[in-house]
């Protein structure tokens, strides 16, 4: 097994007040060893119960790149910084016991993380590695709209699979980003229309809420789909109201 010195994370995507670090997540003995020694012993139960080896990489390469950059970000020490967690388990950053305003979401899906960093209030991230020969119709119809599961119908062959996986990641961003989980069934919000359109951004509003508003972007590149969603502050202008095609 291949052993890499130094991080293994790098910056991915800065912009719209954000910043996202993609984390390799593949094999690798020295990282594997080095991520281990920065979790805390809850962190480490937490790992030592992952079942499938793979599983546990994935977990402690994410939290231990969390930490480190955290910690860069917050001026604090490794073992001052913890974690607290909101009613539906959305965690957050805590600096000697005193919880800490910088917003923070993780993603990963087999060899790829994300991990966002943003002021912003209410964020969410999701990367989503895309697995072919899925029944994405059916699947589909317990979690898209009508709209949404009408252009997966008509999509054929690989655009199938991209068109599933890029509004996937979206709606997963959203829910991520509102902090609800699935309490709130996917299938009750649609992505905004020009976004099924082929748009890299827009406003959207949660059909019960609407009074808030949240940017979304989809950032789905070769290796994966994923998306970033945030609340956009109620002082905000039209600066974000603009959509960008493909």
């Amino acid at each position: 097994m291949t052993t890499h010195p130094g991080p293994w994370w790098n910056s991915w995507h800065k912009g719209e007040g954000a910043l996202i670090l993609h984390v390799d997540l593949r094999p690798d003995d020295g990282r594997e060893r080095r991520a281990l020694s920065f979790l805390d012993d809850e962190e480490r139960r937490r790992w030592d119960g992952f079942v499938v080896k793979g599983a546990r990489r994935r977990f402690s390469l994410c939290r231990a790149a969390l930490r480190i950059n955290l910690c860069e970000r917050l001026g604090c020490a490794n073992d001052a910084l913890s974690f607290g967690y909101l009613e539906h388990g959305k965690p957050f950053a805590k600096v000697n016991g005193t919880p800490s305003p910088l917003s923070f979401n993780v993603s990963h899906s087999g060899s790829n993380g994300l991990i966002a960093f943003a002021e912003h209030d209410g964020l969410g991230v999701d990367l989503e590695e895309r697995a072919p020969d899925r029944n994405f119709d059916g699947i589909g119809s317990s979690v898209y709209g009508p709209a949404e599961q009408r252009v997966l119908t008509a999509a054929r062959g690989r655009r199938k699979a991209d068109l599933f996986y890029r509004l996937w990641s979206l709606k997963e961003a959203l829910i991520k980003a509102l902090g609800t989980g699935f309490a709130l069934n996917p299938s009750r919000f649609e992505v905004p229309p020009a976004m099924l359109g082929g748009a890299r951004s827009s406003v959207f509003r949660f059909p019960h809420a609407p009074s808030d508003r949240w940017w979304l972007m989809d950032l789905g590149e070769p290796r994966f789909a994923a998306a970033l969603a945030y609340r956009l502050p109620s002082r905000d202008t039209d600066s974000h109201l603009h959509v960008s095609a493909n």
